[in-house]
């Protein structure tokens, strides 16, 4: 019941407000939802929208066994800010710290990818973006792995149902 009610709240926060990655900002501007994914757009400061999702499926583990933990939203993006020139950026935030000197594994299919940690944050190599955003539109699911620094190992599923039209939305309206 817990989860449920966790699964709930998670999915409230991502329908009602959204952290930007570049102004750790709230946002109530929800445009479009495609499936397990929602569209976001910003006008100021900066021309800014995303696609985010929560997971479908958390795993905690602690020494092999599976606990609980206290995490807040736990969330995978795409960005574009042209302004800047970010188009299509990747990140995730796993809802904790994690641990310094650590590396989020992200798996789509047989594809692998890491991604660098910044507190609760985490991002590929921009050179990756494309890369990553091309696995996602042909998968079916998207798994990130990660360690607290508290030694908790994470494991959370994305679903990538309506990812592609998400995308595509997220893209026909900031570039």
């Amino acid at each position: 019941m817990f989860r449920s009610i966790a699964y709930t709240c998670g999915f409230m926060a991502v329908c009602l407000a959204a952290a930007s990655v570049a102004y750790a900002q709230e946002s109530t501007n929800r445009v479009d939802a495609k499936t397990d994914w929602s569209i976001f757009v910003e006008d100021t400061p900066v021309k800014e929208c995303w696609v985010v999702s929560k997971p479908t499926k958390i795993v905690n583990t602690r020494g092999g066994r599976v606990v609980t933990a206290k995490r807040s939203d736990i969330l995978f993006f795409v960005t574009y800010r042209p302004s800047n020139g970010v188009r299509g950026e990747i990140s995730f935030t796993g809802g904790y710290p994690f641990a310094k000197d650590s590396q989020v594994g992200l798996q789509v299919g047989n594809t692998s990818y890491s991604l660098s940690v910044d507190g609760e944050w985490a991002w590929p190599t921009p050179s990756d973006d494309a890369k990553i955003r091309k696995s996602m539109q042909g998968g079916a699911s998207a798994v990130l792995t990660a360690h607290s620094k508290r030694g908790t190992n994470t494991k959370d599923t994305f679903s990538l149902n309506g990812f592609t039209a998400a995308l595509a939305e997220a893209e026909k309206r900031c570039l």
